[in-house]
Parts: C-alpha cells; sequence; structure tokens
C-alpha cells in the first residue's frame, strides 16, 4: 500500500519506518526543512531504541522517504496518517488543534482517488467530524472517509510496541474504511487485538487510557509516602497488589511523578473536556494537582538532604522524562532541576541520551557532565531522577571519593540501598522509612 504519514516526531517517524518494515511504501511529511533535510541524509531526528537499523534499512531499499511536500506524499496514496502535534493550551490546558485543522485543509486539495485519512495524533472526541468537514469543505467531489487510528507507542519501546501490539483499535464509521484499515494491519491478524469501534468511542480510548494510567502513578505515589511514615516497605506492597489480575503489575514504581509529553497534556486534556461536557471529572482532576505537587515535594526533599550548606552542589542522574527516550518535555527531572535553580543550588547534570534535548530548556545554568562519575566531582548529594540502566552500575567507592559529601537521593529505585550503604552513603529512596 502507498501510505502518507503527515508529522516525523516520536509517533510519526516510528510509525512510518514500522509500515515501511512491512512492505508498504511510505513517504513522511513534515514542514520543518532541516528535519526533514537531515532524515534524507540518513540522520535520525530523534533516538528510540531499535529505530536506526530499521530507518537505515528502509531507506536503503528505497520503501521510505521524506519531503516537505503535502502533495507528494498525499498524491495516489492509499492511506494518510495524521500524526502532528496537539499540544496544550497555555492556558485553558485544552488540545490545540491548528495543527491538525491546518495538515487537513491543505491536504484536502491533493486526495486522488478513495483515501482513507487516519488521524494517529491524540485529539479531543468529535475531532474526526471536524477533520471530515475541512477536507469536504475544500474538495467537496473527495472520495475519502476519515478514521480514528490511536497510537499507543510508548517513547523509548516505539520499535518494540509497533511490531508488538497489545491492541490496535480502529475507529471508523464506514464499512469500505475498515476494509482498508484491515488491509493495513493484515501482518498482526491473529496475532493481536484489533478492536473496530465508532469513531468517538476510539477518541476517547486513548484519552481514558491514559488517565487512568496517570492515575495509578499518582495512587502509588500516595501509598509510597504512606508507607515512608508507616514503617511499611512500597515495594513489597506493590508486588502483592500487582499479583492481583484485577490490578496488574505495570504502572506500580514509585518516582518523582509522571511526565513526558503524553500524560499531562492527555490528563489536563480529559479534565478540560469533562467541563465541557458538564461531567465531574474528580479522579482524574485530583491526580493532576498530585502529580504537580509532587514535584515540589520531590525537590524539597533533595534540598532537605543539603540543609545548611551554603551555595550546595548537587548531581542529577537524569534529565528524560525516562529511561530509553531523550526527550525531556515536561520531564519531571527538568521540573525539579528548575526548583533547585530557583532555591540557589548548582546544579551538575548527566543523561545518556537527553544532554542535547536538555540544554534546549537548561540552556548554560547547569553544568553538563561527560559520564555518569564525573557529574557527582564535588558534589554535596547526587540525586537520580531518571530511570536508566546505565546507572545501576555505578562505581559506588569511586562516587564517594569524588563527592563532597556522600548523600544519595534517589527518587527511582536503582541504587542498590544495601551497597550503597556498605560503601559509606546516607541514601534516601522512595516509599522506604
Amino acid at each position: 500500500m502507498k501510505i502518507g504519514v503527515v508529522g516525523t516526531g516520536y509517533v510519526g517517524l516510528p510509525t512510518g519506518v514500522g509500515l515501511a518494515e512491512l512492505g508498504n511504501e511510505v513517504i513522511c511529511i513534515d514542514k520543518d526543512e532541516n528535519k526533514i533535510s537531515s532524515l534524507n541524509e540518513g540522520k535520525l531526528t530523534i533516538f528510540e531504541d531499535g529505530l536506526e537499523e530499521l530507518f537505515v534499512k528502509n531507506v536503503t531499499n528505497g520503501r521510505i522517504r521524506f519531503t516537505t511536500s503535502m502533495q507528494e506524499g498525499v498524491e495516489n496514496a492509499d492511506v494518510v496518517i495524521l500524526a502532528v502535534g496537539t499540544p496544550p493550551n497555555p492556558v485553558t490546558k485544552e488540545a490545540d488543534m491548528k495543527y491538525i485543522h491546518a495538515a487537513a485543509e491543505e491536504l484536502a486539495h491533493y486526495i486522488t482517488g478513495y483515501t482513507v485519512i487516519a488521524v494517529k495524533s491524540t485529539v479531543p472526541v468529535n475531532t474526526g467530524d471536524s477533520v471530515e468537514n475541512i477536507i469536504a469543505g475544500q474538495h467537496p467531489k473527495g472520495e475519502f472517509d476519515v478514521v480514528s487510528l490511536p497510537e499507543f507507542l510508548r517513547e523509548g519501546f516505539a520499535i518494540h510496541d509497533f511490531f508488538n501490539p497489545d491492541r490496535i483499535i480502529v475507529g471508523a464509521n464506514s464499512e469500505r474504511a475498515k476494509a482498508l484499515i484491515a488491509k493495513l494491519y493484515e501482518p498482526f491478524a491473529g496475532k493481536t487485538n484489533i478492536l473496530y469501534v465508532h469513531r468517538r468511542s476510539s477518541e476517547t480510548i486513548k484519552y481514558a487510557s491514559n488517565a487512568f494510567l496517570a492515575m495509578k502513578i499518582q495512587y502509588i505515589n500516595e501509598m509510597a509516602d504512606f508507607c515512608e511514615k508507616s514503617g511499611a516497605d512500597i515495594y513489597e506492597v506493590a508486588q502483592g497488589m500487582g499479583l492481583d489480575t484485577r490490578i496488574g503489575n505495570k504502572f506500580l514504581n514509585p518516582g518523582p511523578g509522571y511526565g513526558g509529553f503524553c500524560f499531562p497534556k492527555d490528563t489536563n486534556a480529559m479534565a478540560y473536556m469533562g467541563r465541557t461536557y458538564g461531567v465531574d471529572l474528580s479522579l482524574i482532576e485530583a491526580t493532576i494537582r498530585g502529580n504537580d505537587k509532587r514535584k515540589i515535594n520531590m525537590a524539597e526533599r533533595i534540598l532537605s538532604a543539603v540543609k545548611g550548606i551554603s551555595n550546595p552542589k548537587i548531581a542529577v542522574l537524569g534529565t528524560a522524562f525516562k529511561g530509553g527516550t531523550d526527550d525531556c518535555r515536561e520531564s519531571p527531572a527538568m521540573q525539579i532541576i528548575q526548583i533547585l535553580l530557583q532555591q540557589g543550588a548548582k546544579i551538575a547534570v548527566y543523561d545518556p541520551k537527553a544532554m542535547e534535548n536538555a540544554h534546549k530548556i537548561l540552556g548554560d545554568g547547569v553544568i553538563y557532565a561527560s559520564n555518569m562519575h564525573d557529574v557527582a566531582q564535588n558534589a554535596d548529594v547526587l540525586a537520580v531522577l531518571t530511570e536508566w540502566e546505565d546507572f545501576k552500575s555505578l562505581d559506588l567507592i569511586r562516587l564517594k571519593n569524588l563527592m563532597k559529601t556522600p548523600k544519595i537521593v534517589d527518587l527511582r529505585h536503582i541504587i542498590n540501598r544495601e551497597a550503597a550503604k556498605e560503601a559509606g552513603f546516607e541514601i534516601c529512596s522512595l516509599g522506604i522509612k
């Protein structure tokens, strides 16, 4: 099949490469000339484990190419996938639909023959209706259907998730559109759950899923706080909870709060939609408030470790919002660092993949270390803010010799507590007294 993918970010690019690997002819479209130029030169613009190998392979065999021309990507396409951003409105926090609507308006002029427009971006309920109306208004004689095809790719695991989805949701209101999407996902037939629902249901599923997972994260963080006060061990508690098949063991790891581009954006958008429709989504509203407060509490916990020290130096391991990605957008680590800076702390940071993106946000206000040990040079405390596997191999003896004060605040449960204590560290972890 011939596929056009509009947008080459953390969703569009892995999706385009994945579809090319399945044997489709893919053209990825983006207005960012620098990004397209880099991709055409064989340079990836994001980090995703396993992406580079498939990217090189499919560029080499000609199954995927990149352009700034909407016409080139849409003409003769069987399916056009919209994977552009829906950033939050800075005031209302609702999803900003200007990029979706602009893409729909532009691509409408280049539809040739029957085309399915698949909205993969996370969008509010009724977006399919508005996209359909925009295209029909620009191209009254156009032969097309609009479907909702929400993405469930985890950043850092997007390639794995593309080829091993736990479910594929298709929101289609016509049998013809269902048939074409079924052909697109034929390689997954019989291997995963493919659920066909009404378009508005599909649009809701993504928001409902992300809001539920965000609530689960906030819940285990609250339980971690309780365990610290009561003397229970949150990791034993989480293990016991996770054995209940109704609960499951995923998203039961306490930390500094949820972040990234999806969960904060989607929970806020879902809350906004609830208010719009006059529905009391109190659990989601409480989750948002609790998560915002948690970043402040975590910063205060780090500051308490350097209480009484003038001009403390804090070494930070991790700036990405989670391990496995270079994405620092809405990263709890970045938000905590910014609070620490406001309190006058001197900060040194290290992240295996996200240093460039961290610099875009923090500028020259922090020290950027070359490795995970040098970041601790003359530090008064080491704070672990992102769960990179690399950090598990820290040489604790070397670390202690580099630091001014042997203190660790581990907000990701990465450092072996007993080993740290044996090495002479005072260590603070979440959910353990």
